[in-house]
C-alpha cells in the first residue's frame, strides 16, 4: 500500500478503531514514566496518535499530534482538546530540528514499509532535541502484509524485527535503550522501548568509532 492507500485506509477504521481500543492499560501507563524522566513543560510529539484517547490525552498540555488520517484527527481534536493537531507522516515530519523533549510512537511504525524505517527514525532524530527521550512500540516479528478485515477495513504492517529495529534506532544516534513488555490496547502483549537520543550516538555510527 502506498501513502495515499494507507492514509485512506486509517480514515476508513478510524471511528470503529478509537471505539475497539481500550484507553487504559499497563502500556499506557509507560506514559506516566516518561513523563517522570522530562523536565519541566517539555514538548511532546506523539506520532501517530490517532484518536488522542491512549496516548495524546495522557501527555503534557499543549503536546503535539501528529496523524495521517484526518478523521483521526478530528476526534483527536475532541479527546484532547489541550493538544497542537498536524495531518502529515512520519517519514516528512512537520516541525523544525530539535524542537521537541520527547516523542512517543504507539503501534505507529510498523504502518509504513520497513524499507522506510531507518529514515523514519532519522527523522524522530532530527526533531528531538540532543537528550531527547523516544518510547515507541517495538516489533518482535519480521512481516509485511496486508491484514483484510481489520477494524472492518483493510491495513498494512510491515516490520523488520526485534533485532534489525534496534540497530536501525542505534545507527540514528539512539541510546540507553531499556525494553518493557506490556498489556497493548486490543488485549495482547506488546514491547516498547525507551531510548535517548544523542548526537554522539550518531556521530559515533556513522564513523563506526567513538568521536573525541
Amino acid at each position: 500500500m502506498d501513502r495515499n492507500a494507507i492514509r485512506q485506509a486509517w480514515d476508513d477504521v478510524a471511528e470503529t478503531y478509537a471505539e475497539r481500543r481500550d484507553p487504559t492499560g499497563s502500556d499506557a501507563d509507560l506514559l506516566a514514566t516518561l513523563r517522570e524522566e522530562l523536565g519541566a513543560e517539555p514538548i511532546v510529539l506523539d506520532v501517530g496518535c490517532g484518536d488522542g484517547a491512549r496516548t495524546l490525552a495522557n501527555l503534557p498540555a499543549g503536546s503535539i499530534g501528529l496523524d495521517i488520517s484526518r478523521r483521526g484527527l478530528e476526534l483527536a481534536r475532541e479527546r484532547a482538546p489541550e493538544s497542537h493537531l498536524l495531518q502529515g507522516d512520519m517519514h516528512d515530519v512537520p516541525l523544525a530540528d530539535d524542537s521537541v523533549d520527547a516523542i512517543t510512537a504507539y503501534h505507529a511504525v510498523f504502518h509504513v514499509p520497513r524499507t522506510a524505517h531507518p529514515a523514519v527514525y532519522r527523522e524522530f532524530a532530527r526533531v528531538l532535541r540532543p537528550g531527547g527521550r523516544l518510547l515507541m512500540t517495538l516489533p518482535t516479528g519480521r512481516f509485511e502484509t496486508v491484514r483484510r478485515g481489520w477494524m472492518g477495513g483493510r491495513m498494512f504492517f510491515s516490520a523488520p524485527g526485534r533485532d534489525a529495529t534496534l540497530s536501525q534506532l542505534r545507527d540514528a544516534g539512539f541510546t540507553e535503550i531499556r525494553i518493557e513488555t506490556v498489556g497493548d490496547p486490543l488485549g495482547s502483549d506488546a514491547q516498547f522501548v525507551f531510548a535517548t537520543w544523542s548526537p554522539d550516538g550518531a556521530a559515533r555510527d556513522a564513523s563506526g568509532s567513538t568521536p573525541n
